[in-house]
């Protein structure tokens, strides 16, 4: 079988994500929405992160240095305790949901991770983090659609979780019609302490 070469250039992001049953939690809470609003391009849930960085269009020679710089901090970070929570949008076009607990520690994290990339040359829009987990984008002919759909998530409260490791993702947009496609370049495992948000203790997993 012929295996497809390589692309000469990746849309890369550094991500969190949340574990499988944080989503689980916030997809049944979807359930109205996803009845109530067909035409708002859901994303997978499958590819539900939080961004850290977004690198933009990289060409394929700059991932390896990234993957050598990023593996640092993931070791020297603790997992952060964090949590969905609520919803809102941007401009009435884009659908999220918002991120609880140690948010001082994620802002920490960004900021380390931002640093870092800056010392592999890589230029990128450094725009303040504003923590969210993107859900859905609305048609340009939709104006009301994401702003009743966060209303409607005004109220979900998710479990507390952990985050297990920093992620260094690919995606594919702009190579063909399909829907957009991420994967995982490299991720690695954090520190083994968690630090907790709000009046929780540092704990030992």
């Amino acid at each position: 079988m012929d295996v497809p070469p390589e692309p000469s250039t990746l849309r890369v992001f550094v991500a969190l994500a949340p574990p499988d049953d944080a989503k689980d939690e916030l997809a049944r809470a979807l359930r109205p929405a996803y009845a109530g609003y067909p035409r708002l391009r859901w994303n997978r849930i499958e590819d539900w992160h939080i961004t850290l960085a977004f690198l933009g269009e990289l060409p394929s020679t700059a991932v390896p240095p990234l993957r050598s710089a990023l593996a640092g901090p993931a070791a020297s970070h603790p997992a952060l305790q964090l949590a969905l929570r609520g919803g809102g949008h941007f401009d009435q076009r884009l659908l999220w949901s918002g991120i609880d607990g140690d948010l001082e520690g994620l802002q920490l994290l960004a900021a380390d991770v931002r640093g870092l990339v800056r010392s592999c040359g890589i230029e990128f829009n450094d725009r303040p983090l504003r923590p969210h987990l993107t859900l859905a984008r609305a048609r340009r002919d939709d104006p009301t659609s994401v702003p009743q759909a966060a209303a409607g998530l005004a109220g979900f409260v998710g479990r507390p979780w952990r985050t297990e490791r920093l992620h260094l993702v690919g995606s594919n947009i702009g190579r063909g019609p399909g829907p957009i496609r991420y994967r995982d370049i490299e991720a690695w495992r954090f520190g083994a302490a968690v630090r907790a948000g709000g009046d929780g203790a540092l704990t030992e997993p």
